[in-house]
């Protein structure tokens, strides 16, 4: 989004009613929700790709830093 549609929006929301302020407040949260609950399931169908392809490590925290110090 560029700098002068997001200044429109901000200038038109300025000029809602408090009720339709809140509306939008409210929307947008949710909107946002859905956005990073997609985000965070396309990231899991990944790391289960990941993990039925094998490239993926287990193990303790102690043999994480050392598989990272070998490196």
């Amino acid at each position: 989004m560029n700098t002068s549609v997001l200044n429109r929006l901000i200038d038109d929301f300025k000029t809602l009613p408090l009720d339709d302020k809140e509306y939008a407040v409210e929307l947008i949260k949710k909107q946002l929700m859905e956005v990073k609950r997609d985000s965070i399931y396309k990231r899991s169908q990944e790391a289960a790709a990941n993990i039925k392809k094998g490239i993926i490590k287990t193990g303790t925290v102690k043999e994480l830093h050392k598989d990272l110090d070998s490196d």
